[in-house]
């Protein structure tokens, strides 16, 4: 009953009353398999990787035990010469196969292997079957910033840029609205949130057969959704009790956002702003189980933005950025993308590291929000779920193609005791060992590559 008090719109919280027995809330509860993988552009030199949390890593420190952090992981099987390494690593990044032409990738991602192992007659009615989002600018070539594959090499889902299509493509459109011309218009008269908002005063409400725990959730749930509908959306009718909007994101996105592969002006606190509100929306489909599989984009492969203003962690300021000024040279050549190619491991290449940082810091706050909510067995969504991180890039020498695509940063998450965590690993193997050896662990009976290539185990990844 509780599952379909408006879960098939919005969802609900994990609530005591859910449990099946006391057993459940001890420990032996089952969590759902989930599989993401996450991606952030233009990557971190391998060189770097070496000085562990003490250099571009450290945002991940807070997370340390959590997280597996692997080293000297090649993608050189995925090269296609005369293409573009930023593509090809791209592409590489979660499936360890070279791209099929430019929309394609050479095969499945590890979600969706995972996915139709686990799924095979599909997901449940309520659920999104794959989620896949991002905060990216560079537009050539889809693996640039899809990364979420079926079995064939086409894309698993259409990827959402905008917080607001990700919010209707978690929660739905409103059904029953009417039509209009003006679809927008129509969208903001309405709340996505009032279809289902007397159930959930009932649930939360003094006449509930919740416990208090329980109907105090259901209360902060509902605020939780509303906030975050209405940071997606420019919300115009407001009740008396309503908390002020942000501003809305006047960000570049579509062919806006890659005017001829020139790149675009961006302020740090804009693009930080868009990709929070998109991670927020991400983690919360994930804490309804609203989606178990899919992508997560942070700047794409090759990302072209000419960055400007202060960057900071921790409440202190580590750079100010301004590309275009700091290169001298405008377009293309003015983006954040020339201080990877200028990459020199013996000096201190100062502005490629608060790049580097800054990536790491949001991809710590998407991680962190999924290690904020405890699930029936004691772990958090983080440490039950298959999370992958990587990227397009690794040992940082551009002019050289087999060695960009050699070292590629790699972290993986525990998936509910499938991998060690706790530790910086030097593997010293291919991504294609590293990935079969994760959906072993899955019994997937599936892996990725060529058939007649010979499997490797990764016993180190292993729990």
């Amino acid at each position: 009953m509780l599952r379909g008090a408006g879960a098939a719109l919005i969802g609900l919280p994990l609530l005591e009353e859910m449990m099946l027995s006391t057993a459940a809330a001890a420990g032996d509860a089952q969590v759902p398999i989930r599989a993401f993988n996450v991606f952030f552009g233009l990557g971190i030199p391998a060189p770097l990787q070496t000085e562990g949390f003490d250099g571009v890593l450290e945002p991940l420190k807070p997370l340390s035990d959590k997280l597996l952090i692997m080293r000297n992981v090649d993608q050189v099987r995925c090269d296609e010469s005369g293409i573009n390494a930023h593509f090809d690593g791209a592409s590489g990044a979660f499936t360890a196969t070279p791209p099929d032409g430019e929309a394609k990738a050479g095969g499945a991602s590890i979600d969706q292997v995972i996915r139709k192992s686990c799924h095979p007659n599909g997901m449940p009615p309520e659920m999104v079957p794959t989620l896949i989002g991002g905060t990216f600018f560079r537009r050539s070539r889809v693996s640039r910033y899809v990364h979420s594959y079926n079995q064939d090499g086409t894309v698993a889902a259409t990827i959402q840029e905008r917080p607001r299509e990700l919010f209707d493509r978690v929660f739905g459109m409103v059904q029953g609205a009417g039509a209009s011309s003006d679809a927008r218009q129509e969208r903001l008269r309405r709340s996505v949130l009032d279809s289902v908002v007397e159930q959930y005063r009932f649930y939360s409400g003094s006449r509930s057969p919740l416990g208090a725990a329980s109907r105090g959730r259901v209360a902060d749930h509902l605020e939780r959704i509303r906030e975050f509908e209405q940071r997606a959306y420019e919300m115009k009718e407001l009740g008396p009790n309503d908390p002020p909007l942000p501003p809305r994101s006047d960000l570049a996105h579509g062919g806006q956002a890659d005017p001829g592969g020139e790149g675009i002006d961006m302020q740090i606190d804009d693009l930080v702003n868009e990709w929070r509100l998109m991670a927020d929306l991400y983690a919360l489909a994930i804490e309804l189980d609203r989606a178990r599989f899919g992508s997560l984009t942070f700047l794409a492969a090759g990302e072209r933005l000419r960055v400007t203003g202060d960057y900071k962690y921790d409440g202190k300021l580590v750079y100010t950025f301004d590309d275009a000024t700091q290169l001298n040279k405008s377009g293309s050549g003015g983006c954040s993308h020339e201080w990877w190619h200028r990459f020199n491991p013996k000096k201190n290449n100062e502005q490629l590291r608060a790049h580097a940082h800054m990536k790491m810091q949001e991809v710590a706050y998407f991680l962190k929000r999924l290690d904020s909510t405890t699930e029936a067995n004691g772990k958090s969504i983080l440490e039950n779920s298959c999370i992958t991180i990587s990227t397009e890039s690794g040992d940082g020498r551009h002019a050289d193609v087999k060695r960009e695509l050699s070292g590629v940063f790699h972290a993986i998450t525990a998936a509910n005791g499938r991998f060690k965590t706790g530790s910086i690993l030097d593997v010293g193997r291919e991504g294609i060992d590293v990935y079969n050896t994760m959906l072993e662990t899955f019994n997937t009976n599936q892996r990725l590559g060529p058939n007649d290539r010979d499997y490797n185990r990764v016993d180190g990844i292993l729990a």
